[in-house]
């Protein structure tokens, strides 16, 4: 009797465990569901989800802080006469930008010293090495300003520059340095099909060939995810075998997301490649969001005439919506990137735009606020404040 009891107690609890597994299996085909058919309704309720704390930091909170007016002579790191690599675009001094006080500003995280960027230190510890940014044009202002700020730091190094599409290199010979960009603004594979150009969400393809023997990678992307009407630059999408004539951006960036970090995951031996991505950064077209509460009449829409940075720690605009995503994906990966958070400190420099001063506006159309550039920066400037993150979160 006794082992019979016991025998209906097992089928009981038998019975019990697979009706438990059935609701719990049943619940994540429900879950997934909801997930695929609701992409783009979690997409346009991400703007006020406030951004997460990094895993990547340890006693110093590199990326939360405040600029300061550095009263020393420490900056620029350079002048833009001095270095002729400089993109007309970013090059506000020579473009006319009557104000300079925008090149004197630090930046002071909030418990610690940012250390003091050192150019030889860099390439001797980077001896043999190369250094590439992937990305945007953003990836190209930063691979710019690095090479301008070693450039200065060593002026009597033999150096050569290759250029070209999608590879530039610029090497530093007497140290066997290369510091390169690789133009990929979407990170995955854009090809043609029948003249139409053809975003591929699901493939990287040849981009990575040249990425994987570089002993420091840095990606970024995002601006390219948001272009509308003839600056779109693609004709479709491609997903799962099918083709978009468009799809939400949010969505879209997501999936080029998670098809990069499955191949960084799966293609870069990390004991030799130090991988980086560079969070996005912010634009200041809208002056709104950093006059919040203001009483005074704006006379332009755009970062036009600004002069110095927000005084504050947080921006009071929105948050990119792009960062979530990007934040998801990073911290996703089997063996995550280190995430450069330079979004909420470069947001609040809206004065660092080459705004009108750019090399892309003839003369006749550079009194125009209107087509001031908000969205690239000037150098020398701010990314050269990334540059020193990077260098201390490389080395440090």
């Amino acid at each position: 009797m006794a082992l019979l009891g016991s025998q209906n107690s097992c089928a009981l609890l038998a019975s019990f465990l697979s009706l438990l597994v059935l609701v719990v299996s049943l619940q994540c085909h429900i879950a997934s569901s909801a997930v695929l058919s609701g992409m783009k309704q979690d997409h346009d309720h991400v703007t006020h989800q406030k951004p997460l704390l990094q895993t990547n930091q340890s006693t110093c909170s590199l990326f939360v802080g405040a600029w300061v007016l550095d009263e020393t002579e420490t900056y620029p790191l350079y002048h833009s006469s001095s270095c002729p690599i400089i993109d007309p675009e970013f090059n506000c001094q020579m473009y006319g930008r009557p104000d300079s006080g925008y090149l004197r500003y630090r930046w002071k995280p909030l418990n610690c010293e940012l250390p003091r960027f050192n150019g030889v230190e860099f390439l001797l510890k980077m001896k043999g090495k190369t250094v590439m940014f992937v990305g945007d044009s953003l990836g190209r202002n930063q691979w710019q300003s690095l090479i301008c700020m070693l450039s200065a730091a060593a002026p009597r190094t033999h150096t050569k520059l290759v250029t070209g599409d999608p590879l530039s290199v610029f090497r530093f010979l007497d140290y066997g340095v290369s510091i390169s960009f690789y133009r990929a603004p979407y990170l995955v594979e854009v090809g043609a099909v029948h003249g139409n150009r053809i975003l591929k969400l699901e493939k990287v393809d040849g981009n990575g060939d040249a990425w994987r023997n570089a002993d420091v990678l840095s990606f970024n992307t995002g601006h390219w995810w948001t272009h509308q009407g003839s600056l779109k630059g693609w004709d479709y999408v491609e997903l799962r075998g099918k083709f978009y004539p468009d799809m939400d951006r949010l969505a879209a960036l997501e999936m080029g997301m998670k098809t990069w970090a499955n191949w960084v995951d799966t293609n870069i031996d990390r004991s030799k490649t130090r991988v980086f991505f560079q969070s996005i950064s912010p634009t200041h077209y809208n002056p709104t969001e950093w006059n919040v509460g203001g009483t005074t009449v704006m006379a332009t829409k755009n970062c036009y005439g600004e002069t110095a940075p927000i005084r504050s720690t947080t921006y009071p605009g929105a948050y990119p919506e792009q960062m979530r995503v990007v934040d998801m994906v990073v911290r996703e990966m089997r063996n995550p990137a280190y995430l450069l958070d330079i979004t909420m400190l470069s947001a609040l420099r809206k004065d660092g735009h080459p705004s009108v001063y750019s090399g892309e506006l003839s003369p006749q159309k550079r009194p125009n606020p209107n087509r001031a550039d908000c969205s690239h920066w000037c150098l020398p400037g701010l990314p050269d404040t990334w540059n020193e993150l990077f260098s201390t979160a490389l080395f440090h």
